[in-house]
């Protein structure tokens, strides 16, 4: 655990108004950081917002709040890349992950009977894999995962270990994937962005770890998907309430196993 004091610093951004009145969805981001990094963390989110291909935002909100419960630290999911040649190779890739990690295929082929109808949300939709059926009963946003870091130092040791190229864009995906699915009422996890210059993404679960898909989308398509695959016989209230609320940090240590514990 960590006893630090710090600080979660989010960040939404929208255009055409915020997104609670029908604006569109640009960007959104978050960071943990100590007092004295306030001003740099404030500025990368801003930075994110203003830059994003998506266009220029009209509306954006930075909110900080001090964490004052303990922090989570845990190691990250193990990462492996695959490479395919075609969208539907790609998708066709991404069901059959699902399945092997315990997501029925009737659940798998009703969440993208509905994909369409729940695009566009700043969050994650959750879907029981006993009865294929949304759960989370937020269909204006979704469930948004926060209050989760990596610091920029242990993720960089992480990265040159492993020799992969510095993203941050790869290191929050596999911040969020490891923390939804440190939880055990997470079976897997769906998901691409909507950034229309950007078509890889990803499955993560406990057995498959977080396998990146590099094309499962055409580019320029702004859909993006985020699909949670739950055990709808668990505490929904308790699971959305880690997901949005309990801090945790990634903490890499060489020779460790890199998988969710």
């Amino acid at each position: 655990m960590i006893e630090e004091n710090l600080f979660s610093v989010r960040m939404r951004a929208s255009k055409n108004g915020a997104h609670e009145n029908g604006g569109k969805h640009i960007s959104g981001g978050e960071q943990i950081s100590t007092y004295s990094h306030l001003k740099h963390t404030v500025n990368v989110l801003l930075d994110k917002a203003l830059t994003h291909s998506k266009g220029n935002p009209d509306f954006m909100q930075i909110q900080l709040e001090l964490i004052d419960e303990l922090i989570t630290k845990c190691e990250p999911l193990h990462i492996e890349t695959i490479e395919v040649e075609s969208v539907e190779e790609g998708q066709l890739i991404a069901r059959n992950l699902l399945e092997k990690s315990g997501v029925p295929r009737a659940c798998i082929e009703k969440a993208y009977q509905q994909m369409k109808e729940c695009s566009g949300l700043r969050g994650a939709i959750l879907f029981d894999i006993h009865t294929g059926e949304r759960i989370d009963d937020r269909s204006d946003k979704g469930v948004r995962v926060s209050r989760m870091d990596w610091f920029t130092t242990n993720y960089e040791k992480w990265a040159n270990y492993y020799k992969m190229p510095v993203s941050q864009r790869v290191k929050e995906a596999l911040v969020l994937a490891t923390k939804v699915n440190r939880h055990p009422a997470t079976v897997a996890e769906l998901c691409w962005s909507d950034d229309p210059e950007y078509i890889t993404g990803y499955v993560a679960s406990k057995k498959a770890g977080y396998q990146r898909i590099t094309r499962l989308k055409t580019y320029g398509d702004e859909q993006g998907c985020r699909i949670f695959f739950v055990n709808g016989l668990s505490d929904l209230d308790s699971y959305i309430h880690y997901l949005e609320k309990e801090p945790l940090i990634i903490q890499w240590e060489e020779g460790n196993d890199e998988r969710v514990n």
